[in-house]
């Protein structure tokens, strides 16, 4: 189990992050900003040729990430040769840009074509606002599957419920600057890690208002990690979502949001995980990281080319990876 957790930890006082492998060329702001423009006048499936031919080039010539994402999925086919792991990088790869080509065309969308877009049952619909009637708010948790991002258009536009997102700057300045304006635009409000020194102050003032606040949990930071096992191996997850679960009694929903087709999208509620204030913090905060890690593990297993991560996730859990990204 890892060493407990403390607030301090989401400071900008706090260890020093690795980052420089989210230095690659799928995080490039003249690639998302030539998307944005190109999908707000393109029709639907001239993005999506455009995409897989884009996805394409991408994976014949991005070799570490081609390499990264087969070795990501290894744990899931074992048996499977390296070629054959670098074939569903690719699939990997083209099911990122659909997402991504979907979600910029969600932001025009109205109240009611919003709808439109979204598959939800009767009874998850209502689980937000039985939830939210608890009046301690609810963090909402996934990881990088399926379309996180449409999340918000599903919160603010279908729901209407208030979103605050907690997020990591992203390396590039550009991009950065497009997802505020992004989460702006949708009435979304955005706290960055590690920008200012009162950030768990910040998570817990909208938790108390009875707010939802967003976070994946799938990558750590700095020391801000907890042990799971994910994918019959040693991961370490971001403690913080479990750790304000644990001060707030805010419950943690794990949500995951699924692509069905061209502009459609099956939105999935996982069990709901109330942090035991009964058990020491430290051991409240890893048993409730690991019931995430589990229903996540599960989404994974079933779509495993929705899980996103275009660097080497196993080897920088490890800590023998700190290099640079093609």
């Amino acid at each position: 189990m890892s060493e407990p957790l403390s607030p301090s930890t989401l400071t900008a006082r706090g260890d020093a992050v690795p980052r420089r492998w989210t230095l690659h060329g799928l995080n490039n702001g003249a690639i998302f900003s030539a998307t944005h423009r190109g999908v707000l006048w393109l029709p639907r499936q001239a993005s999506y040729a455009i995409g897989n031919v884009g996805t394409w080039l991408a994976w014949r010539l991005m070799d570490q990430t081609r390499q990264a994402l087969a070795d990501n999925l290894r744990p899931l086919f074992p048996s499977e040769t390296e070629q054959q792991l670098e074939r569903r990088a690719l699939r990997t790869l083209r099911c990122y840009a659909e997402d991504v080509i979907d979600f910029l065309r969600a932001l025009r969308a109205t109240p009611e074509d919003a709808r439109r877009l979204f598959e939800v049952s009767p009874g998850d619909r209502d689980l937000f606002r039985q939830l939210l009637s608890r009046q301690r708010g609810i963090i909402l948790v996934t990881g990088h599957y399926g379309n996180w991002e449409i999340g918000s258009v599903f919160m603010r536009r279908v729901l209407e419920i208030p979103l605050t997102v907690v997020a990591m700057a992203e390396v590039n300045e550009q991009v950065n600057r497009m997802r505020r304006e992004i989460r702006d635009r949708l009435g979304t409000d955005t706290i960055e890690v590690r920008k200012s020194l009162d950030t768990a102050l910040q998570i817990r003032r909208r938790l108390a208002e009875n707010g939802v606040v967003a976070m994946l949990m799938d990558r750590h930071l700095g020391r801000d990690r907890v042990q799971v096992n994910f994918l019959n191996r040693q991961a370490a997850f971001l403690g913080t979502p479990a750790l304000m679960g644990y001060l707030s009694e805010a419950p943690l929903l794990p949500c995951f949001i699924e692509r069905l087709g061209p502009g459609r999208f099956r939105v999935q509620p996982g069990e709901p995980i109330f942090v035991s204030r009964e058990l020491p913090r430290g051991e409240a905060v890893h048993t409730a990281t690991q019931a995430f890690a589990t229903q996540l593990e599960a989404r994974v297993r079933t779509s495993p080319h929705h899980w996103y991560q275009f660097y080497p996730y196993w080897k920088v859990q490890e800590g023998s990876y700190e290099g640079l990204m093609d």
